[in-house]
């Protein structure tokens, strides 16, 4: 077992799409919150989860020409399609996934995270077509007698995918490590990788967690989360695995994935990037349009916010006459402001 320089542990290497997305190069296309199981654990935001809408990382979208532009402003070589359960909105989801191949090429790299409880050979089938990389999140670990079933329904991948490309991913719920890894070592002639998350809290699990597990200092990770996944890596070793099992840490999803991101999000002109991935601009909100026309090659009128954002040249001549702002905020189409301060 080793310790990658993203803050995760791994034997036998990463799969293909973590390989992107820790580079921050993964556009995270959430397909539609509707999904036929209810896991406790679940931590999905409430302004997304059991509800019927498209996602692009922070953007909502209404369609594929959307899409397409947030990867192009995130400056993304792949594409993770999650949900929700991907598989209930099959036409949607292939419809996508083949319009970003289209746009992109081949090499875009596609994988998507499929709940089992639809699975069938047909989706399977259809969904190779457009997708690289499956990545299955079995129903045992909230129902256990859907241990068996969701072995068979992961084994009908291989009909489809190369081996190398199905894999399983999981929360690595602590208390549930022995039963993780016996079913890991089921479905080892099957699968090709395995990729575990720390587990953490969020807005729709919380009362569950919170009434079950303690939290690491923070309070966002279950505590022993990582421990647990660290003995069941050191067991596979033990047995000599040949599969590439990840676990990704909430630090290599805060302080690599999402900051990597960040940095590589297009920003607005005459913005300065600060090593966090955030952006410092400067702002004023009066006379906006008289100072667009009057200095247009040193302002941005930025229709979102209804602003000018200015340069440093074009600041020291207005700081006399306007309140200019000095405002941090995230590249991100959201665009949520972190910090804000009038510089006179």
């Amino acid at each position: 077992m080793k310790k990658t320089k993203f803050g995760s542990y791994c034997i036998n290497g990463i799969a293909k799409g973590c390989r992107h997305c820790v580079k921050g190069k993964k556009l995270v296309l959430f397909i539609t919150g509707i999904c036929p199981r209810n896991c406790e654990y679940c931590s999905l935001s409430n302004l997304r989860k059991n509800i019927d809408k498209i996602w692009a990382n922070e953007r909502e979208c209404q369609k594929i020409d959307e899409v397409i532009q947030e990867a192009e402003e995130s400056k993304s070589d792949s594409a993770g399609i999650t949900g929700g359960d991907p598989s209930l909105k099959l036409e949607r989801t292939i419809e996508y996934a083949s319009d970003l191949k289209k746009k992109f090429g081949k090499e875009f790299q596609i994988h998507i995270y499929l709940p089992t409880n639809l699975i069938d050979r047909e989706k399977l089938m259809r969904l190779s077509k457009v997708i690289d990389e499956v990545r299955f999140h079995p129903a045992f670990l909230c129902k256990k007698e859907k241990r068996q079933e969701d072995i068979e329904k992961i084994k009908l991948a291989k009909e489809f995918f190369k081996k190398e490309n199905i894999g399983i991913e999981m929360p690595m719920i602590p208390d549930k490590k022995e039963e993780i890894l016996g079913f890991i070592l089921n479905l080892e002639k099957e699968i090709g990788f395995v990729n575990l998350n720390e587990f953490e809290i969020g807005e729709s699990n919380f009362e569950f967690i919170t009434s079950k597990y303690e939290l690491k200092e923070g309070g966002y990770v279950v505590s022993g989360s990582k421990e647990a996944g660290i003995w069941v890596l050191k067991e596979l070793e033990k047995n000599n695995s040949k599969l590439k099992v990840h676990l990704c840490t909430a630090d290599t999803k805060n302080n690599y994935q999402y900051r990597n991101r960040l940095k590589l999000h297009e920003t607005l002109p005459f913005g300065k990037r600060t090593e966090d991935g955030t952006v410092i601009y400067l702002i004023v909100r009066k006379d906006i349009e008289i100072l667009n026309r009057e200095y247009p090659k040193e302002s941005y009128f930025d229709k979102l916010k209804n602003r000018l954002i200015i340069s440093q040249k074009l600041a020291k001549k207005l700081l006399k006459e306007y309140q200019i702002e000095r405002v941090e905020e995230f590249p991100t189409h959201d665009r949520i402001e972190v910090e804000k301060e009038y510089i006179n």
